[in-house]
């Protein structure tokens, strides 16, 4: 018993992209994408640093607040820093000044914690630019205007701001309605320092936080006020608010656009735009397409030659089959008064040949039956397809003619 002849893989074309054609054609996005990491890369870098230790007493960065904590503590003020709601509620009380400094992450359940525990405690509560969201945590409070930030005058009777005198403050107005508060400060006709008292103790809000960073903490009044907002107790509890915190996760009134991180509109524009560039780099056109010369031309014979002697190296005969029923019925189809999408159809072309040669049987088989089992077949299959078709052609029949007419 013969084994089948394992069928090649079809060769390589010269055509075909090579490995340093595709990286010819690739680079260039490859390194403009090289180039959006590496710049992502240290914008983050950038940001990271900027944002490390913000607002941290234990910090010694330029947005730190460790040298307030160092002059606090020189006079005999304690500083505790906590990360949680829960932690800044139980060390409300009267001997403790209560700093929060970034309300505007707080939840509405954490806000409604920190309103129930202060608001019992007769201490001090310093709030560090709350927004529109978070002046809920004072009555009578309402955000109302964004000034810049820059030295201001006191503009008020207050003790401690006529003692600090001139002070780097606004970046948020208020608009107050609380009986008996202190509104200094004022920027666009807005006060950025507020102190509202209450029965035991107050709750002083100022627009920004920028006057306690350890590289402005020496210009102005600033080291002034700060000793005096926060040094009025024994004990200074410093609220850093945590994503991690228990309670942050239980309020459900978020928003998705509220979740996601600040900057991410910039950053999705950025990367439509990079996108868009990229697209019209690669769909660029350099000019109207240009036929290219061939390097050598191969008359039909031996393309043919070629062809037949690959089928013939690989066994294939029913491909070759198949190419020759098909050449053939694309030819017989204008002279069946077929059209050429129809050529190939058993049920339009098997009738047609009939009609011709009277024969209803050897069409389909000829032009539609099995591969031949062999090359003496398939020599066979060829001869008759040739006789069909010279018996079919209008020049055969005129020959018929003019032989059988009498001379």
């Amino acid at each position: 018993m013969t084994a089948a002849p394992a069928t090649p893989s079809p060769p390589t074309s010269s055509l075909s992209p090579s490995a340093r054609l595709i990286w010819l054609r690739s680079r260039g996005l490859l390194v403009a994408l090289l180039v959006l990491l590496v710049a992502a890369v240290v914008i983050a870098l950038l940001r990271s640093g900027e944002q490390r230790g913000a607002l941290d007493p234990r910090s010694a960065d330029r947005n730190g607040t460790r040298a307030v904590a160092e002059l606090l503590a020189d006079r005999g003020v304690e500083t505790r820093v906590v990360t949680t709601t829960a932690e800044a509620a139980d060390a409300a009380a009267a001997d403790t000044t209560l700093l929060v400094a970034r309300p505007e992450l707080l939840t509405q359940r954490q806000r409604d914690m920190l309103r129930s525990a202060t608001a019992r405690s007769d201490g001090r509560t310093v709030l560090l630019a709350p927004d529109a969201s978070t002046t809920t945590l004072v009555p009578g409070l309402r955000a109302a205007g964004t000034p810049d930030v820059g030295p201001l005058a006191p503009r008020c009777p207050a003790d401690y701001a006529r003692r600090s005198g001139s002070v780097e403050l606004g970046g948020i107005g208020y608009e107050v309605t609380a009986e008996d508060a202190d509104t200094c400060y004022p920027a666009d006709g807005l006060p950025s320092l507020v102190r509202v008292p209450s029965a035991g103790g107050d709750t002083v809000v100022v627009g920004s936080a920028g006057f306690l960073h350890n590289e402005r903490l020496d210009e102005e009044g600033n080291a002034a006020l700060a000793l005096q907002l926060l040094g009025s107790r024994e004990q200074l509890v410093w609220y850093l608010p945590s994503p991690a915190d228990p309670a942050a996760g239980d309020s459900g009134d978020e928003s998705l656009i509220e979740l996601i991180p600040s900057g991410w509109l910039w950053g999705s524009i950025q990367l439509a735009i990079a996108a868009v560039l990229t697209a019209a780099w690669r769909a660029r056109r350099l000019g109207p397409l240009v036929p290219e010369r061939l390097p050598v031309v191969v008359p039909a014979a031996e393309a043919t030659e070629g062809r037949a002697r690959l089928y013939h190296q690989v066994d294939a005969r029913d491909r070759a089959a198949d190419a020759l029923r098909a050449a053939t019925r694309l030819r017989l189809a204008p002279l069946l008064g077929i059209a050429p999408g129809q050529a190939h159809a058993p049920d339009t072309v098997v009738p047609a040949i009939a009609r011709h040669t009277g024969e209803h049987t050897s069409g389909h088989t000829l032009l539609f039956g099995p591969p031949p089992q062999d090359d003496a077949a398939l020599v066979r299959l060829a001869d008759d397809l040739d006789r069909l078709e010279r018996r079919i052609s209008p020049a055969s029949a005129d020959s018929t003619t003019d032989k059988d007419r009498p001379s």
